[in-house]
């Protein structure tokens, strides 16, 4: 044998040799002990590969972790190293090592049989039930704080929902469900209108306020129809007769140009007629261009707030033109039985409106209706119908609720 050693170091800190230590004292026959060593090389900081190894001897079985707090503790003092001499030489290799405490794993006969039945099932585990459980076991502090802020607002979400279903049936109990479901089919027939009604003010003490005249014709747009309406404010019983007989006008436009003479505020009753008739006109079109409303007398700015409020832009034959939808003839229509209001001392002639709006009466009192009118039925005398039955739409205070019908159809063509 050599008289000195020497040394070489041969190590790898990637592959550490492991050096196992039992806290309940040494095993007598290490040779008859089974190991197993389990790897996650993906880990980040501050262990970048985590290792579970566990032991398995005829009395007990361990298990040891280098992720551990004390693990952490214990290889940040010092490092481990493993030496291998050869005494012929008198040269020793030098390997990095690995310090791993070996934990006895306590367990009595009956859960070797729960370990059993825990084993079955979790081979019915959803995939993110076994992700899950791969994080909470070699997962990083960061995954595993993000798996516990998870799972406690999965807890509060199951807890949030048991208390609204305690509440509901609190409610049900109360109410009653054929109650709730009346409630709820207002509450969707409101939202389907209210896409094109105007603003409606439910809590109002006045009849003016309900709708009011500003909302629907904004001051700037009534300053600009000043000149324009002049034609109705000055309009004669000879020009009267002769629009007529030309049928210049609907129906409903020229009872009221009969009977402007008699308003509290001719200005302001022809402006809102005239704005009125352009309405009506409009609805009858398509597609509508500025230069159509401009060759009906539209003031620029009266043109360019017609466009913005009551077509859709639609893309055809690589141009966009502004349409009138479906929805856009509902929203024209509300508006002119709101002007109407105003007009008429709120007592509005629907059938006549029926008519020069080209609706069907059904129609026009669905959209009466949705504004809150009072629909009755009237014998009318006047130059221009005599003894017929016309439907009225009343303004009256409280607004009337109705409730809604069922086997409805959700949407109807005009």
């Amino acid at each position: 044998m050599a008289g000195k050693a020497t040394w070489e170091y041969r190590g790898d800190p990637e592959r550490p040799a492991l050096l196992v230590q039992f806290s309940n004292g040494t095993i007598q026959t290490p040779e008859n002990v089974s190991f197993t060593l389990y790897n996650n090389k993906g880990a980040t900081s501050p262990i970048k590969s985590q290792r579970i190894l566990t032991a398995q001897t005829e009395r007990l079985s361990y298990v040891g972790k280098n992720f551990t707090p004390e693990a952490l503790k214990s290889s940040s003092l010092c490092r481990y190293f493993v030496g291998v001499l050869n005494k012929e030489t008198g040269k020793m290799q030098v390997y990095d090592a690995e310090h791993l405490g070996m934990q006895p794993i306590l367990e009595n006969n009956s859960t070797e049989d729960q370990q059993t039945e825990e084993t079955r099932d979790q081979s019915n585990l959803s995939y993110r039930e076994k992700v899950d459980a791969l994080i909470e076991a070699f997962g990083t502090n960061k995954q595993k704080r993000a798996l516990n802020s998870r799972k406690l607002n999965q807890v509060g979400s199951e807890i949030l929902s048991k208390e609204m279903a305690k509440a509901a049936e609190v409610i049900i109990e109360s109410r009653g469900t054929t109650e709730l479901v009346q409630e709820v089919a207002v509450k969707k027939e409101e939202e389907s209108f209210s896409l094109f009604l105007p603003l409606c003010n439910a809590k109002a003490t006045k009849q003016e306020d309900v709708y009011r005249f500003d909302d629907l014709l904004p001051p700037a747009e009534y300053a600009s129809l000043e000149e324009v309406a002049a034609a109705f404010r000055n309009l004669t019983p000879g020009e009267l007769q002769e629009k007529r007989e030309k049928n210049e006008h609907g129906s409903y436009v020229l009872q009221e140009l009969g009977e402007l003479k008699f308003a509290k505020d001719i200005d302001r009753h022809a402006r809102a007629l005239w704005y009125s008739d352009t309405l009506i006109k409009m609805s009858k079109l398509k597609m509508v261009k500025r230069k159509d409303l401009i060759a009906m007398g539209c003031p620029s700015i009266i043109a360019g707030s017609l466009l913005k409020n009551f077509t859709v832009p639609t893309f055809k034959n690589e141009r966009i033109l502004n349409s009138i939808s479906a929805t856009m003839k509902c929203k024209i229509v509300s508006y002119v039985l709101a002007l109407a209001l105003h007009i008429s001392d709120f007592q509005v002639d629907l059938t006549l409106l029926q008519r020069d709006l080209q609706l069907t009466e059904d129609r026009i009192i669905e959209i009466a209706k949705a504004l809150r009118l009072k629909i009755s039925k009237r014998l009318m005398f006047s130059d221009l119908v005599l003894g017929e039955g016309h439907k009225m739409g009343v303004l009256e205070l409280p607004l009337v609720v109705y409730k809604p019908v069922r086997g409805r159809k959700s949407s109807r063509k005009l």
